[in-house]
């Protein structure tokens, strides 16, 4: 079986502003469609990323456990 090439790092969040993820830089639509893209598609795609991910404005700050419940406790 062939290794699928992935820009994915594991922080799947989609910025709403742009509609790109802020870990990968693609779109929903492409995140969806990846396994069905052919390789050239997928390098296509990728050279695409770097770029898209400068307009990301913020990186995704995930909570932390001890952060929830502290503000749980707090509400």
């Amino acid at each position: 079986m062939a290794v699928i090439e992935s820009p994915c790092i594991l922080v799947c969040s989609i910025d709403t502003k742009t509609g790109y993820c802020f870990g990968c830089g693609r779109t929903r639509e492409e995140i969806a469609a990846w396994i069905t893209m052919s390789p050239d598609e997928r390098r296509r795609t990728m050279a695409l990323l770097p770029a898209r991910l400068e307009t990301v404005e913020r990186r995704p700050r995930r909570e932390t456990r001890r952060a929830r419940m502290a503000r749980e406790r707090a509400e």
